[in-house]
Protein backbone atom coordinates (compact mmCIF):
# COMPACT_ATOMS: atom_id res chain seq x y z
CA UNK A 1 0.00 0.00 0.00
CA UNK A 2 1.06 3.57 -0.72
CA UNK A 3 0.77 6.19 2.00
CA UNK A 4 -2.33 7.63 0.36
CA UNK A 5 -4.01 4.20 0.27
CA UNK A 6 -4.54 4.39 4.04
CA UNK A 7 -6.44 7.65 3.56
CA UNK A 8 -8.51 6.16 0.74
CA UNK A 9 -9.26 3.05 2.78
CA UNK A 10 -10.55 5.19 5.64
CA UNK A 11 -12.64 7.25 3.22
CA UNK A 12 -14.29 4.10 1.89
CA UNK A 13 -15.56 3.47 5.42
CA UNK A 14 -17.22 6.91 5.49
CA UNK A 15 -16.09 10.08 3.69
CA UNK A 16 -17.95 12.30 6.15
CA UNK A 17 -16.25 10.84 9.22
CA UNK A 18 -13.67 13.09 10.93
CA UNK A 19 -10.15 12.44 9.72
CA UNK A 20 -8.03 15.27 11.23
CA UNK A 21 -9.06 17.40 14.21
CA UNK A 22 -6.91 20.31 15.36
CA UNK A 23 -7.59 23.46 17.36
CA UNK A 24 -11.36 22.95 17.24
CA UNK A 25 -11.45 22.46 13.47
CA UNK A 26 -12.23 19.26 11.59
CA UNK A 27 -11.27 17.82 8.23
CA UNK A 28 -13.37 14.86 7.12
CA UNK A 29 -11.93 11.97 5.14
CA UNK A 30 -13.58 13.45 2.08
CA UNK A 31 -11.97 16.84 2.79
CA UNK A 32 -8.49 15.34 3.10
CA UNK A 33 -9.01 13.23 -0.02
CA UNK A 34 -10.03 16.30 -2.02
CA UNK A 35 -7.09 18.30 -0.68
CA UNK A 36 -4.66 15.47 -1.47
CA UNK A 37 -5.81 15.47 -5.10
CA UNK A 38 -5.23 19.22 -5.37
CA UNK A 39 -1.81 18.98 -3.74
CA UNK A 40 -0.85 16.14 -6.06
CA UNK A 41 -1.94 18.14 -9.09
CA UNK A 42 -0.06 21.20 -7.84
CA UNK A 43 3.14 19.17 -7.50
CA UNK A 44 2.78 17.78 -11.03
CA UNK A 45 2.03 21.26 -12.41
CA UNK A 46 5.22 22.47 -10.65
CA UNK A 47 7.26 19.87 -12.49
CA UNK A 48 7.67 17.31 -9.71
CA UNK A 49 8.02 13.85 -11.24
CA UNK A 50 7.10 10.45 -9.73
CA UNK A 51 9.91 9.14 -7.54
CA UNK A 52 11.31 12.59 -6.73
CA UNK A 53 11.78 13.58 -3.10
CA UNK A 54 9.51 16.13 -1.43
CA UNK A 55 10.20 17.36 2.10
CA UNK A 56 7.63 18.69 4.58
CA UNK A 57 8.84 20.99 7.38
CA UNK A 58 6.29 21.78 10.07
CA UNK A 59 5.42 21.15 13.67
CA UNK A 60 2.23 19.10 14.21
CA UNK A 61 -0.26 20.62 11.77
CA UNK A 62 -3.27 19.14 9.95
CA UNK A 63 -2.59 20.77 6.58
CA UNK A 64 1.10 19.88 6.66
CA UNK A 65 0.25 16.26 7.39
CA UNK A 66 -2.33 16.27 4.56
CA UNK A 67 0.54 17.23 2.25
CA UNK A 68 2.11 13.83 2.94
CA UNK A 69 -0.87 12.15 1.27
CA UNK A 70 -0.89 14.69 -1.54
CA UNK A 71 2.71 14.03 -2.48
CA UNK A 72 2.04 10.29 -2.29
CA UNK A 73 -0.88 10.88 -4.65
CA UNK A 74 1.59 12.38 -7.15
CA UNK A 75 3.96 9.41 -6.82
CA UNK A 76 6.59 11.44 -4.91
CA UNK A 77 8.63 10.25 -1.90
CA UNK A 78 8.04 11.83 1.53
CA UNK A 79 11.06 13.17 3.42
CA UNK A 80 9.97 14.28 6.90
CA UNK A 81 12.10 17.13 8.24
CA UNK A 82 12.38 17.63 11.98
CA UNK A 83 11.49 21.24 12.85
CA UNK A 84 13.61 21.03 15.99
CA UNK A 85 16.81 20.49 14.04
CA UNK A 86 19.31 23.25 13.59
CA UNK A 87 19.34 24.90 10.17
CA UNK A 88 22.63 23.28 9.17
CA UNK A 89 21.35 19.80 9.95
CA UNK A 90 18.19 20.30 7.91
CA UNK A 91 20.24 21.68 5.02
CA UNK A 92 22.36 18.55 5.14
CA UNK A 93 19.28 16.30 5.14
CA UNK A 94 17.66 18.11 2.21
CA UNK A 95 20.86 17.82 0.19
CA UNK A 96 21.71 14.23 1.14
CA UNK A 97 18.23 12.96 0.30
CA UNK A 98 18.08 14.82 -3.05
CA UNK A 99 14.94 16.78 -2.14
CA UNK A 100 13.62 18.84 -5.05
CA UNK A 101 10.69 20.45 -3.23
CA UNK A 102 10.06 21.73 0.28
CA UNK A 103 6.63 22.51 1.72
CA UNK A 104 6.98 24.45 4.97
CA UNK A 105 4.92 26.15 7.65
CA UNK A 106 5.41 29.96 7.75
CA UNK A 107 6.75 29.70 11.32
CA UNK A 108 9.88 28.12 9.79
CA UNK A 109 10.40 30.70 7.04
CA UNK A 110 13.51 32.15 8.78
CA UNK A 111 15.07 28.68 8.94
CA UNK A 112 14.30 27.99 5.28
CA UNK A 113 15.61 31.40 4.25
CA UNK A 114 18.88 30.67 6.04
CA UNK A 115 19.53 27.46 4.09
CA UNK A 116 17.77 27.80 0.73
CA UNK A 117 20.81 29.30 -0.95
CA UNK A 118 22.81 26.23 0.07
CA UNK A 119 20.28 23.75 -1.35
CA UNK A 120 20.75 23.92 -5.15
CA UNK A 121 18.63 20.80 -5.72
CA UNK A 122 15.48 22.49 -4.42
CA UNK A 123 13.35 23.64 -7.36
CA UNK A 124 10.17 24.42 -5.40
CA UNK A 125 9.50 26.14 -2.07
CA UNK A 126 5.86 26.30 -0.94
CA UNK A 127 4.78 28.22 2.15
CA UNK A 128 1.64 26.91 3.87
CA UNK A 129 -1.00 29.23 5.25
CA UNK A 130 -0.87 29.83 9.00
CA UNK A 131 -4.02 28.39 10.53
CA UNK A 132 -5.36 26.90 7.31
CA UNK A 133 -7.04 23.50 7.52
CA UNK A 134 -8.80 23.30 4.18
CA UNK A 135 -6.13 24.42 1.75
CA UNK A 136 -8.83 26.16 -0.24
CA UNK A 137 -7.51 28.32 -3.03
CA UNK A 138 -10.28 30.78 -2.20
CA UNK A 139 -9.36 31.19 1.46
CA UNK A 140 -7.66 34.46 2.43
CA UNK A 141 -3.89 34.38 2.62
CA UNK A 142 -2.72 34.49 6.21
CA UNK A 143 0.93 33.61 5.66
CA UNK A 144 3.69 36.16 5.74
CA UNK A 145 4.71 37.82 2.51
CA UNK A 146 7.70 35.72 1.45
CA UNK A 147 8.92 36.84 -1.95
CA UNK A 148 11.17 33.82 -2.51
CA UNK A 149 8.45 31.19 -1.80
CA UNK A 150 5.30 30.13 -3.62
CA UNK A 151 2.26 31.01 -1.50
CA UNK A 152 -0.20 28.25 -0.67
CA UNK A 153 -3.36 29.85 -2.19
CA UNK A 154 -1.65 30.67 -5.47
CA UNK A 155 -0.03 27.24 -5.66
CA UNK A 156 -3.45 25.53 -5.49
CA UNK A 157 -5.29 28.12 -7.59
CA UNK A 158 -7.30 26.78 -10.51
CA UNK A 159 -6.88 23.11 -9.53
CA UNK A 160 -9.76 20.71 -9.03
CA UNK A 161 -10.07 17.75 -6.71
CA UNK A 162 -10.73 15.41 -9.62
CA UNK A 163 -9.27 11.97 -8.95
CA UNK A 164 -5.51 11.72 -9.39
CA UNK A 165 -3.72 8.40 -9.11
CA UNK A 166 -0.08 8.29 -10.20
CA UNK A 167 1.77 5.00 -9.94
CA UNK A 168 5.24 5.55 -8.43
CA UNK A 169 8.20 4.00 -10.25
CA UNK A 170 9.02 1.75 -7.29
CA UNK A 171 7.69 0.97 -3.81
CA UNK A 172 9.71 3.67 -2.01
CA UNK A 173 7.33 5.61 0.27
CA UNK A 174 9.58 7.71 2.46
CA UNK A 175 13.15 8.45 3.44
CA UNK A 176 13.57 9.01 7.16
CA UNK A 177 16.73 10.42 8.72
CA UNK A 178 18.44 8.48 11.45
CA UNK A 179 18.78 11.64 13.52
CA UNK A 180 22.40 12.51 13.00
CA UNK A 181 23.36 12.13 16.68
CA UNK A 182 26.40 10.03 15.70
CA UNK A 183 27.48 11.99 12.63
CA UNK A 184 26.01 12.64 9.18
CA UNK A 185 22.40 11.38 9.18
CA UNK A 186 21.68 8.32 7.07
CA UNK A 187 18.53 8.13 4.97
CA UNK A 188 16.46 5.06 5.78
CA UNK A 189 14.48 3.96 2.72
CA UNK A 190 11.09 2.69 3.83
CA UNK A 191 8.84 1.06 1.25
CA UNK A 192 5.10 0.68 1.12
CA UNK A 193 5.66 -2.97 2.03
CA UNK A 194 7.63 -1.98 5.17
CA UNK A 195 4.86 0.33 6.36
CA UNK A 196 2.18 -2.22 5.46
CA UNK A 197 3.97 -4.82 7.60
CA UNK A 198 4.23 -2.32 10.46
CA UNK A 199 0.52 -1.47 10.17
CA UNK A 200 -0.50 -5.14 10.04
CA UNK A 201 1.57 -5.91 13.14
CA UNK A 202 -0.02 -2.96 14.94
CA UNK A 203 -3.52 -4.14 14.13
CA UNK A 204 -2.69 -7.73 15.09
CA UNK A 205 -0.84 -6.99 18.31
CA UNK A 206 -2.92 -4.33 20.07
CA UNK A 207 -6.61 -3.82 20.87
CA UNK A 208 -8.78 -1.96 18.35
CA UNK A 209 -12.43 -2.02 19.29
CA UNK A 210 -14.70 0.12 17.14
CA UNK A 211 -13.59 3.17 15.17
CA UNK A 212 -10.41 4.48 16.86
CA UNK A 213 -9.65 8.02 18.00
CA UNK A 214 -5.88 8.59 17.99
CA UNK A 215 -4.24 11.49 19.81
CA UNK A 216 -0.97 12.74 18.27
CA UNK A 217 1.04 14.73 20.79
CA UNK A 218 4.50 13.42 19.85
CA UNK A 219 5.95 14.72 16.52
CA UNK A 220 4.16 13.49 13.40
CA UNK A 221 7.59 13.39 11.74
CA UNK A 222 8.43 10.37 13.90
CA UNK A 223 6.56 7.49 15.57
CA UNK A 224 3.33 9.43 16.07
CA UNK A 225 3.05 9.94 12.31
CA UNK A 226 3.41 6.36 11.08
CA UNK A 227 1.08 5.14 13.84
CA UNK A 228 -1.63 7.19 12.11
CA UNK A 229 -1.60 4.76 9.18
CA UNK A 230 -3.27 1.73 10.82
CA UNK A 231 -5.72 4.09 12.55
CA UNK A 232 -6.70 5.63 9.21
CA UNK A 233 -7.13 2.19 7.67
CA UNK A 234 -9.95 1.72 10.20
CA UNK A 235 -11.47 5.11 9.44
CA UNK A 236 -10.32 6.56 12.76
CA UNK A 237 -10.00 10.19 13.83
CA UNK A 238 -6.53 11.75 14.24
CA UNK A 239 -6.55 14.44 16.94
CA UNK A 240 -3.47 16.61 16.42
CA UNK A 241 -1.95 18.67 19.22
CA UNK A 242 0.30 21.44 17.86
CA UNK A 243 2.57 21.42 20.92
CA UNK A 244 3.47 18.87 23.63
CA UNK A 245 1.31 20.21 26.47
CA UNK A 246 0.23 17.51 28.93
CA UNK A 247 -2.70 19.58 30.18
CA UNK A 248 -4.06 19.78 26.62
CA UNK A 249 -3.28 16.09 26.21
CA UNK A 250 -5.44 15.10 29.17
CA UNK A 251 -8.25 17.44 28.12
CA UNK A 252 -8.25 16.01 24.58
CA UNK A 253 -8.58 12.45 25.87
CA UNK A 254 -11.88 13.35 27.53
CA UNK A 255 -13.16 15.66 24.80
CA UNK A 256 -12.52 13.31 21.87
CA UNK A 257 -12.88 9.99 23.71
CA UNK A 258 -9.36 9.07 22.66
CA UNK A 259 -8.76 5.34 22.29
CA UNK A 260 -5.08 5.26 21.26
CA UNK A 261 -2.04 7.46 21.74
CA UNK A 262 1.75 7.30 21.95
CA UNK A 263 4.17 8.85 24.44
CA UNK A 264 7.90 8.33 25.03
CA UNK A 265 8.84 7.31 28.61
CA UNK A 266 10.09 10.78 29.52
CA UNK A 267 6.63 12.28 28.90
CA UNK A 268 4.94 9.40 30.72
CA UNK A 269 7.08 10.14 33.78
CA UNK A 270 5.94 13.77 33.62
CA UNK A 271 2.33 12.70 33.08
CA UNK A 272 2.41 10.56 36.23
CA UNK A 273 3.31 13.69 38.21
CA UNK A 274 0.74 15.93 36.48
CA UNK A 275 -1.85 17.44 38.78
CA UNK A 276 -4.65 16.84 36.29
CA UNK A 277 -4.12 13.12 35.84
CA UNK A 278 -6.20 11.93 38.80
CA UNK A 279 -9.23 14.01 37.80
CA UNK A 280 -9.22 13.05 34.09
CA UNK A 281 -11.53 10.32 32.81
CA UNK A 282 -9.38 7.84 30.91
CA UNK A 283 -11.92 5.06 30.44
CA UNK A 284 -12.00 5.55 26.65
CA UNK A 285 -8.33 4.53 26.31
CA UNK A 286 -7.66 1.14 24.77
CA UNK A 287 -3.90 1.49 24.28
CA UNK A 288 -1.24 3.98 25.30
CA UNK A 289 1.84 2.97 23.36
CA UNK A 290 5.23 3.65 24.87
CA UNK A 291 8.64 3.21 23.31
CA UNK A 292 11.65 4.97 21.74
CA UNK A 293 13.65 4.44 24.97
CA UNK A 294 13.69 1.94 27.86
CA UNK A 295 11.05 2.55 30.52
CA UNK A 296 11.53 2.00 34.23
CA UNK A 297 9.54 -1.08 35.38
CA UNK A 298 8.69 0.76 38.61
CA UNK A 299 7.25 3.72 36.67
CA UNK A 300 5.47 1.36 34.30
CA UNK A 301 3.73 -0.34 37.21
CA UNK A 302 2.77 3.09 38.51
CA UNK A 303 1.32 3.91 35.07
CA UNK A 304 -0.74 0.72 35.12
CA UNK A 305 -2.24 1.87 38.39
CA UNK A 306 -2.76 5.56 37.60
CA UNK A 307 -3.57 5.42 33.87
CA UNK A 308 -5.06 1.94 33.66
CA UNK A 309 -4.46 -1.49 32.08
CA UNK A 310 -3.88 0.10 28.68
CA UNK A 311 -0.10 0.36 28.40
CA UNK A 312 1.33 -1.17 25.22
CA UNK A 313 5.05 -1.32 24.52
CA UNK A 314 6.62 -1.32 21.09
CA UNK A 315 10.25 -1.78 20.17
CA UNK A 316 11.74 -0.95 16.82
CA UNK A 317 13.98 1.52 15.08
CA UNK A 318 13.80 3.66 11.98
CA UNK A 319 15.26 0.80 9.93
CA UNK A 320 12.60 -1.65 11.18
CA UNK A 321 9.76 0.66 12.17
CA UNK A 322 8.06 0.31 15.49
CA UNK A 323 7.04 -3.34 15.70
CA UNK A 324 10.12 -5.56 16.02
CA UNK A 325 8.68 -6.79 19.32
CA UNK A 326 5.42 -5.94 21.08
CA UNK A 327 4.04 -6.11 24.61
CA UNK A 328 0.26 -5.79 24.46
CA UNK A 329 -1.75 -4.30 27.34
CA UNK A 330 -2.97 -7.78 28.35
CA UNK A 331 0.60 -9.12 28.57
CA UNK A 332 1.38 -6.68 31.36
CA UNK A 333 -0.75 -8.93 33.58
CA UNK A 334 -0.82 -12.58 34.60
CA UNK A 335 -3.93 -14.72 34.06
CA UNK A 336 -5.04 -14.04 37.65
CA UNK A 337 -5.05 -10.29 36.99
CA UNK A 338 -1.89 -9.48 38.96
CA UNK A 339 0.86 -7.37 37.40
CA UNK A 340 3.41 -9.52 35.55
CA UNK A 341 6.41 -7.75 37.06
CA UNK A 342 8.82 -10.20 35.44
CA UNK A 343 7.72 -8.90 32.01
CA UNK A 344 7.73 -5.17 32.70
CA UNK A 345 11.46 -4.88 31.99
CA UNK A 346 11.05 -6.67 28.66
CA UNK A 347 10.29 -5.26 25.23
CA UNK A 348 7.70 -7.93 24.52
CA UNK A 349 7.77 -10.77 22.03
CA UNK A 350 8.35 -10.80 18.25
CA UNK A 351 5.20 -10.44 16.20
CA UNK A 352 4.02 -13.05 13.68
CA UNK A 353 5.40 -11.20 10.64
CA UNK A 354 8.98 -10.63 11.78
CA UNK A 355 11.92 -12.85 12.71
CA UNK A 356 14.06 -11.78 15.66
CA UNK A 357 17.21 -13.51 16.91
CA UNK A 358 20.39 -12.88 18.88
CA UNK A 359 23.75 -13.10 17.17
CA UNK A 360 27.35 -13.19 18.30
CA UNK A 361 30.23 -11.32 16.68
CA UNK A 362 30.92 -14.23 14.30
CA UNK A 363 27.42 -14.29 12.87
CA UNK A 364 26.23 -17.29 14.87
CA UNK A 365 22.65 -17.39 16.17
CA UNK A 366 22.64 -17.79 19.94
CA UNK A 367 20.51 -20.10 22.07
CA UNK A 368 17.77 -18.80 24.41
CA UNK A 369 19.24 -17.36 27.59
CA UNK A 370 22.42 -16.15 25.90
CA UNK A 371 23.18 -12.48 25.36
CA UNK A 372 23.95 -11.06 21.94
CA UNK A 373 23.10 -8.44 19.35
CA UNK A 374 19.45 -8.24 18.37
CA UNK A 375 19.05 -8.99 14.65
CA UNK A 376 15.89 -8.85 12.56
CA UNK A 377 14.67 -9.95 9.16
CA UNK A 378 11.43 -9.89 7.25
CA UNK A 379 9.27 -7.44 5.33
CA UNK A 380 9.47 -4.93 8.20
CA UNK A 381 13.16 -4.23 7.49
CA UNK A 382 14.12 -1.21 5.35
CA UNK A 383 15.18 -1.39 1.71
CA UNK A 384 18.54 0.10 2.71
CA UNK A 385 20.27 3.41 3.35
CA UNK A 386 19.81 6.01 0.63
CA UNK A 387 22.92 6.22 -1.55
CA UNK A 388 25.04 4.46 1.09
CA UNK A 389 25.79 0.96 -0.11
CA UNK A 390 28.58 0.37 2.43
CA UNK A 391 26.34 1.16 5.40
CA UNK A 392 23.55 -0.98 3.93
CA UNK A 393 25.88 -3.97 3.55
CA UNK A 394 27.26 -3.50 7.05
CA UNK A 395 23.80 -3.33 8.64
CA UNK A 396 22.64 -6.42 6.73
CA UNK A 397 25.64 -8.71 7.20
CA UNK A 398 25.02 -12.45 7.66
CA UNK A 399 21.56 -12.01 6.11
CA UNK A 400 20.04 -10.18 9.09
CA UNK A 401 19.52 -6.52 9.92
CA UNK A 402 21.74 -5.58 12.87
CA UNK A 403 20.02 -3.26 15.34
CA UNK A 404 23.06 -2.38 17.46
CA UNK A 405 21.11 -3.37 20.58
CA UNK A 406 22.18 -6.15 22.94
CA UNK A 407 19.49 -8.42 24.35
CA UNK A 408 18.45 -11.82 25.66
CA UNK A 409 15.28 -13.89 25.53
CA UNK A 410 13.75 -15.22 28.74
CA UNK A 411 12.10 -18.64 29.13
CA UNK A 412 8.73 -17.29 27.94
CA UNK A 413 10.21 -15.78 24.78
CA UNK A 414 10.13 -12.15 25.95
CA UNK A 415 13.03 -10.03 24.71
CA UNK A 416 15.00 -8.07 27.30
CA UNK A 417 17.10 -5.26 25.86
CA UNK A 418 20.28 -5.15 27.87
CA UNK A 419 21.98 -2.16 26.28
CA UNK A 420 23.12 -0.46 23.14
CA UNK A 421 26.30 -2.21 22.01
CA UNK A 422 28.19 1.08 22.03
CA UNK A 423 27.02 1.89 25.58
CA UNK A 424 28.29 -1.27 27.28
CA UNK A 425 30.89 -0.54 29.97
CA UNK A 426 33.79 -2.90 30.75
CA UNK A 427 34.85 -2.24 34.32
CA UNK A 428 37.42 -4.39 36.07
CA UNK A 429 36.97 -7.04 33.38
CA UNK A 430 33.19 -7.24 33.91
CA UNK A 431 30.55 -6.26 31.36
CA UNK A 432 28.28 -3.62 32.88
CA UNK A 433 25.15 -2.77 30.93
CA UNK A 434 24.24 0.87 31.40
CA UNK A 435 20.50 0.22 31.00
CA UNK A 436 20.52 -2.14 33.99
CA UNK A 437 22.13 0.53 36.17
CA UNK A 438 19.69 3.16 34.88
CA UNK A 439 16.71 0.95 35.67
CA UNK A 440 17.98 0.50 39.22
CA UNK A 441 18.39 4.27 39.65
CA UNK A 442 14.91 4.96 38.29
CA UNK A 443 13.43 2.93 41.14
CA UNK A 444 14.55 5.69 43.51
CA UNK A 445 11.66 8.05 44.30
CA UNK A 446 13.81 11.18 43.96
CA UNK A 447 15.04 10.44 40.41
CA UNK A 448 13.21 11.74 37.35
CA UNK A 449 15.68 10.49 34.72
CA UNK A 450 19.31 9.45 34.42
CA UNK A 451 22.16 8.47 32.11
CA UNK A 452 24.89 5.96 32.90
CA UNK A 453 28.19 6.06 31.00
CA UNK A 454 31.70 4.68 31.23
CA UNK A 455 34.71 6.95 31.70
CA UNK A 456 38.41 6.01 31.47
CA UNK A 457 39.84 4.85 34.79
CA UNK A 458 43.42 3.78 35.57
CA UNK A 459 42.33 1.05 37.98
CA UNK A 460 39.12 -0.31 36.44
CA UNK A 461 39.71 0.43 32.73
CA UNK A 462 36.33 2.14 32.75
CA UNK A 463 34.40 3.32 35.78
CA UNK A 464 30.63 3.42 35.92
CA UNK A 465 29.37 7.00 36.14
CA UNK A 466 25.76 8.02 36.71
CA UNK A 467 24.34 11.46 35.95
CA UNK A 468 20.88 11.90 37.45
CA UNK A 469 18.08 14.42 36.97
CA UNK A 470 16.12 14.73 40.24
CA UNK A 471 12.39 15.05 40.68
CA UNK A 472 11.28 18.66 41.06
CA UNK A 473 12.21 20.01 44.48
CA UNK A 474 14.40 17.03 45.39
CA UNK A 475 18.15 16.97 46.10
CA UNK A 476 19.29 13.33 46.22
CA UNK A 477 22.54 12.45 47.97
CA UNK A 478 25.09 10.87 45.56
CA UNK A 479 26.47 8.46 48.17
CA UNK A 480 22.96 7.32 49.07
CA UNK A 481 22.17 6.71 45.41
CA UNK A 482 25.26 4.54 45.06
CA UNK A 483 24.18 2.50 48.07
CA UNK A 484 20.67 2.25 46.60
CA UNK A 485 22.01 0.75 43.37
CA UNK A 486 24.52 -1.51 45.10
CA UNK A 487 21.76 -3.07 47.20
CA UNK A 488 19.81 -3.97 44.06
CA UNK A 489 22.39 -5.07 41.50
CA UNK A 490 25.68 -5.39 43.40
CA UNK A 491 28.85 -3.40 43.91
CA UNK A 492 30.41 -4.27 40.52
CA UNK A 493 27.63 -2.45 38.69
CA UNK A 494 27.09 0.33 41.20
CA UNK A 495 28.38 3.69 39.91
CA UNK A 496 31.75 4.83 41.18
CA UNK A 497 30.68 8.41 40.54
CA UNK A 498 27.27 10.11 40.75
CA UNK A 499 26.56 13.61 39.49
CA UNK A 500 23.28 15.51 39.92
CA UNK A 501 22.24 17.79 37.02
CA UNK A 502 19.09 19.89 36.80
CA UNK A 503 18.42 18.44 33.33
CA UNK A 504 19.99 16.08 30.83
CA UNK A 505 20.91 16.88 27.23
CA UNK A 506 18.34 15.47 24.84
CA UNK A 507 17.83 14.93 21.13
CA UNK A 508 15.10 16.66 19.17
CA UNK A 509 12.72 13.80 20.04
CA UNK A 510 13.54 13.75 23.75
CA UNK A 511 16.09 10.95 23.96
CA UNK A 512 18.94 11.47 26.41
CA UNK A 513 22.17 12.12 24.48
CA UNK A 514 24.76 10.00 26.26
CA UNK A 515 27.52 11.21 23.97
CA UNK A 516 26.88 14.78 25.18
CA UNK A 517 26.79 13.60 28.80
CA UNK A 518 30.09 11.81 28.27
CA UNK A 519 31.72 14.79 26.56
CA UNK A 520 30.74 17.09 29.42
CA UNK A 521 31.94 14.62 32.04
CA UNK A 522 35.27 14.19 30.26
CA UNK A 523 35.68 17.97 30.26
CA UNK A 524 34.92 18.07 33.99
CA UNK A 525 37.38 15.23 34.62
CA UNK A 526 40.20 17.28 33.11
CA UNK A 527 39.90 19.90 35.84
CA UNK A 528 38.76 17.86 38.84
CA UNK A 529 39.32 14.57 40.63
CA UNK A 530 37.38 11.69 39.04
CA UNK A 531 36.38 10.18 42.39
CA UNK A 532 34.20 12.14 44.79
CA UNK A 533 35.32 11.98 48.43
CA UNK A 534 32.13 10.15 49.40
CA UNK A 535 32.94 7.44 46.84
CA UNK A 536 36.44 6.48 47.98
CA UNK A 537 35.21 3.94 50.51
CA UNK A 538 33.96 1.78 47.62
CA UNK A 539 37.16 1.63 45.58
CA UNK A 540 38.04 -1.90 46.62
CA UNK A 541 34.58 -3.36 46.68
CA UNK A 542 34.25 -4.09 42.97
Amino acid sequence: MRLVDYLDKGAQLGPDAPCFTMSGRNLSYGDVQALSHRIGRALIRSGIRPGEKVAVLSSNDATAFACVFGLSRAGAVWCPINPRNEAAENREVLDAFDCVALIFHPAYAPLVDAIRGQCPKLRLLVCLEAGSTTGSAQSPATSLAIPWATPWPGWLAGLTDETLDVTPPDDLAMIAGTGGTTGRPKGVMLTGRNLESMSALTLIGYPFNGRPSYLALAPLTHAAGVLCLPVMALGGRIVILPRPDLGDFLSAIETFQVTHTFLPPTLIYMLLQHEGLASTRLDSLQCLWYGAAPMSPARLEEALQKIGPVMGQLFGQTEAPMMVTMLSPAEHFRPDGSVARERLASAGRPGPLVQVALMDGDGQILAPGETGEIVVRGSLVMAGYYRDEAATIEAGRHGWHHTGDIGRFDAEGYLHIVDRAKDMIISGGFNVYSVEVEQALLQHPEIQDCAVIGLPDEKWGERVVAVVQPQAGRAPDPAALRDFVRERIGSVKAPKQVEVWADLPRSKVGKVLKKDVKARMLAIAEVSSPIRPADKREEGSA
